[in-house]
């Protein structure tokens, strides 16, 4: 069986309970699950000979896609037929022997001006938020934006994602800590929220750079056509998450994993056992949520509304067929989605190289 190193996010509600029903495990061609979008109906392999891909982002234009390897901290633009070009490498980078390391990308939504991408990575004095800029070919210029973000072997969050809002979203763990997930002062455990130049984001519900507390290691973020955050997050021994953030809410780490009725805790949209999810990225195509799960090796739609809070059943795609499943990210203009693979990361079993990036159809 393949291990797991650690069990363990703009707009998102109050409390919630569980939609009830069955969860549904199919192979890509079955009917969908009642009440569910539109299913995967198709799976190709673009690009193959990776080491742990972690990131993806597209450029506004589509035109390709910037894709990081972990622990090379080597990053790749990727054309959309999966063509492949390193364009440089994030300086200052470091691993934590298990999953920090070069994590997210995103690419500035206004880059044709600008020609900002920013980094999440691991280097000597903890994790970091920097930016390069990048001409189409080349990357330069590093800047770091935010230290302090406290590293440790596991639970490094590392997800990023401009919102709707213009603003950057960042995913930080609670560093193996869990009271750090608690401390509004902390910037692990939370979604950070911050302007392109490293400063806290105006309106910030504690006046500083939290969006979000309460997280213990999220690495799934994606905004839905209604503007709103949903998050995945990884739990410790008994409930992964699903999220739907709200600025200031507490999502419960350590006091509650999964559901719990304490005053003050905002409960998931959805939760399954780590043995079935683990989960790390998340996109949205056609009014569902898809995320990718390492442990659980498949891929999870869970239907989303656009006029209330309610998710629907959600149901499990490519189950054991492609190994542990890292990064998923909606192609733009298409419904179709880009899947990675890091069986490569030492829970994984596959030697360096082994890893691949897929097309997904949704039909």
């Amino acid at each position: 069986m393949r291990g797991r190193n650690s069990v363990g996010t703009a707009a998102v509600a109050g409390a919630a309970a569980l939609v009830a029903g069955l969860v549904q495990s199919a192979n890509a061609g079955e009917p969908a699950a009642a009440g569910a979008k539109g299913a995967p109906t198709g799976i190709t392999t673009i690009s193959t000979g990776w080491t742990i891909p972690w990131g993806t982002s597209w450029m506004p234009d589509g035109s390709t896609a910037l894709v990081t390897e972990r622990n090379s901290f080597k990053v790749f633009k990727v054309t959309p037929a999966g063509a492949r070009t390193q364009v440089g490498a994030v300086p200052n980078s470091q691993t934590t022997g298990g999953e920090g390391g070069l994590m997210g990308v995103a690419v500035d939504p206004d880059w044709a001006s600008n020609h900002y991408v920013y980094f999440m990575h691991t280097s000597s004095d903890g994790n970091r938020i920097a930016r390069m800029t990048y001409d189409g070919s080349t990357l330069k210029d590093y800047k770091a934006l935010l230290q302090g973000i406290k590293k440790n072997k596991y639970h490094n969050g590392g997800r990023l994602a401009f919102g709707p809002d213009g603003y950057l979203y960042a995913t930080t763990g609670d560093a193996q800590t869990g009271s750090n997930a608690q401390d509004k002062n902390s910037l692990n455990g939370k979604i950070l929220r911050m302007t392109k130049d490293g400063k806290p984001a105006p309106g910030n519900p504690f006046n500083n750079y939290v969006f979000s507390m309460g997280h213990r290691n999220p690495q799934g973020i994606a905004f839905d056509p209604q503007g709103r955050l949903w998050e995945a997050e990884l739990g410790q021994s008994s409930k992964d998450e699903l999220n739907l953030i709200k600025a200031g809410k507490n999502y419960g780490w350590p006091t509650c994993e999964g559901n719990c009725s304490v005053a003050g805790m905002t409960n998931p949209k959805k939760t399954w056992s780590v043995s079935d999810a683990s989960p790390s990225g998340v996109a949205i195509v056609d009014g569902a949520v898809y995320m990718a799960a390492l442990k659980g090796e498949r891929l999870w739609q869970i239907p989303i509304n656009a006029g209330n809070e309610n998710v629907g059943t959600a149901k499990a795609f490519y189950v054991g067929t492609y190994g542990r499943l890292r990064a998923v990210t909606k192609v733009p203009g298409a419904n179709q989605l880009w899947l990675s693979t890091t069986n490569a990361d030492g829970n994984g079993g596959e030697p360096a190289g082994s890893d691949k990036i897929f097309r997904v159809t949704i039909g």
